[in-house]
C-alpha cells in the first residue's frame, strides 16, 4: 500500500492535551488548533519524502524505513527516531532529545482517511487534490 498523495488535517482528537504533555504552551497549542496543515506524501518503496504545509510553516523531509533521522516539531523540539512499516501501517518511534521522552506515531489509511495517532493524540486527514 502507497501513502502518496496529499492529506489535510479534517478532525483532531485529544490534540491539546497530547501537546500539553508535551509541554507546549498554551498560546502555541491554541495556533496549532487552527494551523490548516497539509502533508503530501511521495512514496517510493521504501524512502519517503514528505512535505507538511500549514498557516505557519513549511518543512521538507527524507526518510527511509528503518534508518534513524533527525526531525524538528513545529514548536521546536528536536527528535531522532525511525520510521517503519507494520504490515499496512506507517510507525514511528522517536525520542525527544531535551528529556529523552518517546513518541510513538501511527499512520494508516482508514476508509479513506490517513488517520494518525501520535501517543495520545489523533488526526484525521481527507486526501486532497492540489
Amino acid at each position: 500500500m502507497a501513502f502518496n498523495g496529499t492529506w489535510k488535517v479534517d478532525r483532531n482528537e485529544n490534540y491539546d492535551k497530547f501537546m500539553e504533555q508535551l509541554g507546549v504552551n498554551v498560546v502555541k497549542r491554541k495556533l496549532g488548533e487552527h494551523d490548516n496543515l497539509k502533508i503530501t506524501i511521495e512514496q517510493n518503496g521504501d524512502k519517503f519524502h514528505i512535505k507538511e504545509s500549514s498557516t505557519f510553516r513549511t518543512k521538507e523531509i527524507d526518510f527511509t524505513l528503518g534508518v534513524q533521522f533527525d526531525y524538528t516539531m513545529a514548536d521546536g523540539t528536536d527528535l531522532t527516531g525511525t520510521w517503519v512499516m507494520e504490515g499496512e501501517t506507517l510507525k514511528g518511534t522517536f525520542n525527544r532529545k531535551d528529556n529523552n521522552k518517546v513518541l510513538t506515531t501511527t499512520r494508516a489509511l482508514v476508509g479513506g482517511e490517513l488517520v494518525q495517532v501520535t501517543t495520545s493524540g489523533k488526526k484525521h486527514y481527507k486526501r486532497i487534490q492540489l
